[in-house]
């Protein structure tokens, strides 16, 4: 968004001094003015801000002939030298490894809850398979990709790793939590983005239509519903919650394609069933 010039400058030093350099590094203006960077890294410029899932988009179009991709956003920074080194280890042992996510930590060292991908997040330490990610650094399968499909564009951002992690193992991909690899990030919370509210209804909803066997959509739709009463303390955040929740229903989300039963049992065992 260009908002950030000294922290991307920072990310892009921290990528070119790693031991395994990277074939190529693609930075998209996501309809904002071009930066000024160095020569080896390739620059996309959007007329508009087509959000976290086209910005992606458009940089995979520039990363077809890759074998990985890893997305890190503009604000994030890697501490270790070896970063890229064992993700490529860690995809040479395993054919069938689709996404890789980092652990997130801020400058004290300290994991935000939300940002451990499991529902018994007390040990943001453990590893292993999972199934979701965080968006701020993953790894993705360009194999995969192929397989499954790009970001979803509809849906802006929010929700978008679930899709593409619930994609990715309805084909048989595998998704894993690396805490080893670490992605500094400033502490945040997602409420502050102003439509923060809106967008995580209507993508729920999105979700539901596009993957979930039809039995268990009411019942994912009403968790969240339930949830959401429960949490939310703002007037405000609920109207736009609900505000959302309605323009899931009514607005283009994609092609349909529910998940396996079988699908819907490998994530109950990984610990997160598609009901919550």
């Amino acid at each position: 968004m260009g908002t950030r010039p000294k922290e991307l400058a920072d990310l892009l030093e921290s990528v070119r001094a790693q031991t395994a350099p990277a074939a190529r590094t693609v930075v998209v203006a996501n309809g904002c003015e071009v930066p000024d960077l160095p020569p080896w890294v390739k620059t996309v410029q959007l007329a508009e801000n087509l959000g976290v899932t086209g910005g992606r988009n458009a940089a995979l179009e520039h990363l077809k002939d890759m074998d990985l991709v890893l997305d890190l956003d503009d604000d994030g920074l890697l501490v270790a030298d070896d970063v890229f080194a064992t993700i490529t280890t860690l995809y040479e042992q395993d054919p069938r490894l689709g996404i890789v996510g980092f652990r997130i930590a801020d400058e004290t060292g300290a994991t935000q809850r939300r940002h451990v991908p499991r529902l018994r997040a007390g040990d943001p330490m453990r590893g292993g398979p999972v199934t979701g990610f965080l968006g701020g650094a993953h790894v993705l399968s360009t194999r995969m990709l192929d397989e499954v499909g790009p970001w979803p564009q509809a849906f802006f951002f929010a929700h978008e790793e679930t899709d593409m992690a619930w994609r990715a193992i309805d084909a048989d991909w595998k998704v894993v939590y690396e805490p080893h690899l670490l992605l500094q990030h400033p502490r945040t919370s997602p409420a502050r983005h102003a439509f923060f509210y809106q967008v995580n209804a209507r993508n729920r909803v999105y979700l539901a239509r596009r993957h979930l066997p039809a039995a268990l959509v009411p019942v994912y739709l009403g968790v969240w519903v339930s949830l959401t009463l429960a949490r939310t303390r703002s007037l405000s955040g609920l109207r736009a919650w609900f505000g959302g929740f309605a323009e899931g229903w009514r607005t283009p989300c994609g092609p349909r394609k529910p998940m396996r039963w079988r699908t819907v049992l490998e994530l109950t065992r990984l610990g997160r069933p598609p009901v919550i």
